[in-house]
């Protein structure tokens, strides 16, 4: 039976959807069988995987208001065992849909529940907002990563998800938990950096991941040939901070 993990932060540019992509990616190469669901109406982990958002047939949208189950809306990507559930700005008009249906907090983890035998993990890419698209994602999952970048700000976000995760386990699922919180775009140089660092190490160190993700020019460049990080340079830091990252997420789930 397969795992569901969400990658949430309602704080947007923190690589949140970069993290999401590199450790489906991360995981996939250690011969699992890994699902990828782009539950951001952005589609940026669709693009980000080779995927071509425009002629879509069959999306996360479709999946959502009931037009398609979710073993036909899923495609095969270039990268071997790694698949994607696609998506694009249609997604966008689901939140509206989805307001008016009684199960409209389930809609996702009913959909995936018989692609959970299918697949060794299923991770879900959230939207940088705590909308019906996030809880859905939440309600769905058995667990959650926060990527989350050393700022001030960030720690102020970190406190506001982690009162939504809470909600989510009282509400709708007591089986949520924090699988782990991943530091991005990390520059140890910085004092800020390793201040904040420090800060979460003291309140959270049992959720931080110890391999934080480098700030790198190569993980801003991968999206843009439709490539994740361990195919566009599988020798670059990033590479290696990404593919340690999930190893230790496979010992931890």
């Amino acid at each position: 039976m397969g795992k569901i993990v969400a990658f949430a932060n309602q704080k947007g540019g923190i690589g949140k959807t970069t993290s999401a992509i590199n450790i489906a990616a991360s995981v996939a190469a250690q011969n699992k069988r890994v699902l990828l669901v782009d539950c951001d109406p952005q589609g940026n982990s669709t693009s980000g995987l080779g995927v071509n958002k425009k002629s879509l047939k069959l999306s996360t949208y479709d999946l959502l208001v009931g037009r398609a189950d979710a073993a036909g809306t899923l495609l095969a990507t270039p990268f071997e065992n790694l698949f994607v559930i696609p998506t694009n700005i249609s997604l966008a008009g689901a939140e509206f849909e989805l307001i008016q249906l009684d199960d409209r907090a389930f809609r996702m983890k009913n959909s995936l529940e018989r692609l959970k035998e299918e697949f060794d993990y299923i991770f879900i890419d959230c939207p940088p907002s705590l909308g019906i698209l996030t809880i859905n994602a939440l309600v769905a999952a058995d667990g959650v990563i926060i990527p989350m970048q050393c700022e001030y700000f960030a720690l102020e976000g970190l406190s506001q998800l982690m009162v939504t995760v809470r909600r989510i386990k009282e509400l709708y699922n007591p089986d949520l938990d924090i699988t782990g919180i991943l530091i991005t775009m990390y520059n140890g140089r910085l004092n800020l950096s390793t201040q904040v660092l420090a800060e979460l190490k003291k309140y959270y160190a049992d959720k931080l991941f110890k391999e934080p993700i480098p700030r790198s020019v190569r993980l801003s460049e991968a999206p843009s040939y439709g490539m994740p990080i361990t195919h566009y340079d599988k020798n670059s830091k990033g590479a290696e901070a990404y593919a340690a990252v999930a190893k230790e997420l496979l010992r931890r789930i």
